[in-house]
């Protein structure tokens, strides 16, 4: 499959609309004169915003459709395909790394994470946001007996990987990387997920929310990340 064409039509069809309160789970992990690598950054919305955070921020994306758009905002975005290629630039280059739901679009997930280390500095912060396969609705559709793709979920169609947090932290161990930092983001907007109940009562989303800091692993549609480079 071409997935640079696929991901230059997706991105030809997609807005600029994006979870902000979740982006903020990911922003408050950089810092002002943080040089930053968003991976597979997409039209370019976060990466702005960790700009004007004061971060110097470089970005990458296999869609050239989506490094145009990235570009268009004063994103320094270059072209790259982490599947066949890698990463453009000297190991330990990076104060910070970020990757915002995007290993789970990818065939070769061992690669992506190789390279996210290697051009990240010793004691620099990798920061990554991933779909929880763990979450208690999917629980609850495998003990039913069955594992439905529903769009904007941690099933959707489009993922073709699936994680729950202990596989994480293996993952990221083999790589020199320590988890520091768990946290959660709901996304009750999702409909698919969650009751209607759920959407449409205040103080149910307030409820759940709370449950979602405490338990991230179980109530987050989410879960962001923040793990350290082991230093020499």
């Amino acid at each position: 499959m071409d997935f640079e064409a696929f991901y230059d039509s997706y991105w030809q069809q997609q807005g600029d609309r994006f979870d902000h309160r979740r982006q903020s789970l990911l922003t408050r992990h950089i810092r002002p004169g943080d040089r930053v690598l968003q991976v597979d950054c997409g039209p370019g919305v976060l990466a702005e915003r960790l700009s004007q955070l004061g971060a110097q921020v470089v970005g990458t994306d296999l869609s050239a459709e989506a490094v145009r758009r990235a570009q268009s905002r004063g994103v320094d975005a270059t072209q790259v395909n982490l599947d066949r290629q890698p990463l453009p630039f000297a190991g330990a280059s990076f104060d910070v790394v970020v990757s915002d739901s995007q290993i789970e679009h990818r065939v070769d997930y061992a690669r992506y994470l190789d390279e996210c280390a290697r051009v990240l500095r010793p004691g620099g912060r990798l920061v990554l946001c991933v779909p929880n396969a763990a979450h208690w609705r999917v629980r609850w559709w495998l003990l039913r007996g069955h594992f439905p793709y529903v769009e904007h979920t941690p099933t959707d169609w489009l993922h073709l990987r699936f994680f729950a947090l202990p596989d994480l932290r293996r993952l990221l161990h083999g790589r020199g990387l320590a988890i520091e930092q768990v946290s959660g983001s709901a996304s009750l907007w999702v409909r698919g997920l969650y009751p209607d109940l759920l959407r449409s009562s205040g103080l149910a989303a307030r409820g759940y929310e709370t449950l979602t800091r405490l338990r991230p692993t179980l109530f987050g549609r989410d879960l962001v990340l923040l793990a350290r480079k082991a230093l020499p």
